[in-house]
């Protein structure tokens, strides 16, 4: 399981996945589960696999990772760029990117900006805005970068880093662990659960577009029209100087994070006691967490329809929306475990529990 869990990890965290340009991703998803259940997609691009008959029971991580888009092309052939989510600008300068052109090509750029050696005193201790930078992959003009290169207004681009392995073989260093460690269990957990078997239909997703707003999230809630969602996150790690070890809810190996609460969705209260409940009587290790930032597809899930049981699984990720993260294989696992457990244990009754309110 594990071997299986870093291979697919590899693959999914080396493929390209900027918001809506989620094809490799997908790929990958229909490619692993095309004999295990039913495939199909919304009208967005959101990929679904079902198996099984009884409560819809969704397992669902996005697909989609921080990246960025070609906004328009100098006469000297430089890249100019907008972001695709949330990236702080400290993080980007001399950091290498792909540029996916129209034709297939995967195009090596470095991001970059005026020299420091020609800024002032003053501007040399500012954060410079995205504005301020751009792409440079080696054209020497605009004619030369779309004529020759293939490079036009709209192409997405993506962070480059390989996934590899650390120091400690328990840790890993790759980009788009936010959100290839939920893609990754979705995966994996429905091909284990097809062989257990489960109680339910069981309908894996993997969204779009979560790091633009949940939008993948808000068709694909529509489409499963399920009776409890569990949500499979890469979530930021707190384990790091500048934060209190003895409040930190995301440290890394500690186990699979559970979320109560964001400033984007409440989780059920009925369904993480359940939660904790599974965890505690497979011997999973887990945390808890609270949390004063940030949001998930949760937002979506849980207000579809008339309201969904929903909760957030997460594997505390270190510098997540960066182009090196790093995570803990033994908290993806423990995720893996849970979301098995859980999906096995949420039967009729215990899903007609979960909003038993009178």
């Amino acid at each position: 399981m594990r071997d299986k869990a870093i291979n697919l990890l590899r693959e999914l965290a080396d493929a390209d996945g900027a918001p809506g340009f989620e094809d490799e991703v997908r790929a990958i998803f229909a490619d692993e589960l095309t004999d295990v259940g039913e495939i199909s997609t919304d009208g967005n691009g959101s990929v679904f696999c079902e198996t099984g008959e009884g409560p819809r029971v969704l397992l669902t991580g996005h697909m989609d990772e921080v990246a960025f888009r070609v906004q328009n092309i100098t006469p000297e052939g430089f890249i100019q760029f907008v972001a695709l989510g949330g990236w702080w600008p400290h993080t980007l300068l001399a950091q290498r990117v792909a540029v996916r052109t129209r034709d297939g090509r995967k195009l090596l750029g470095v991001v970059a900006s005026k020299p420091p050696h020609f800024l002032s005193e003053a501007e040399r201790v500012k954060v410079l805005t995205i504005e301020q930078m751009f792409i440079d992959v080696g054209a020497m003009s605009r004619d030369d970068l779309v004529n020759n290169y293939g490079v036009n207004i709209g192409d997405p681009v993506v962070p480059l880093t390989e996934f590899t392995q650390m120091n400690d073989p328990d840790l890993f260093m790759a980009k788009a662990f936010d959100n290839r460690v939920g893609m990754a269990c979705a995966i994996q957990a429905t091909q284990q659960l097809v062989g257990l078997g489960h109680p339910n239909k069981l309908i894996s997703c993997g969204t779009v577009q979560e790091e633009l707003g949940v939008r993948g999230a808000t068709t694909a809630a529509v489409y499963a029209h399920a009776d409890v969602a569990i949500v499979l996150e890469g979530t930021p790690a707190d384990d790091t100087p500048g934060f209190s070890l003895v409040a930190a809810q995301g440290a890394l190996g500690k186990g699979v994070q559970i979320r109560l609460q964001d400033p984007t969705a409440m989780m059920n209260p009925a369904l993480v006691d359940l939660v904790v409940k599974v965890a505690e009587e497979n011997d999973i290790a887990y945390q808890l967490a609270v949390r004063t930032s940030g949001g998930t597809d949760a937002r979506a899930f849980h207000l579809s329809g008339t309201g969904v049981p929903t909760v957030v699984l997460g594997v505390p990720s270190r510098y997540i929306h960066t182009h090196n993260s790093i995570i803990d294989i033994s908290d993806y696992l423990a995720m893996m475990e849970l979301s098995i457990a859980l999906v096995g244990s949420l039967d009729q009754d215990e899903i007609n529990a979960l909003t038993t309110y009178l």
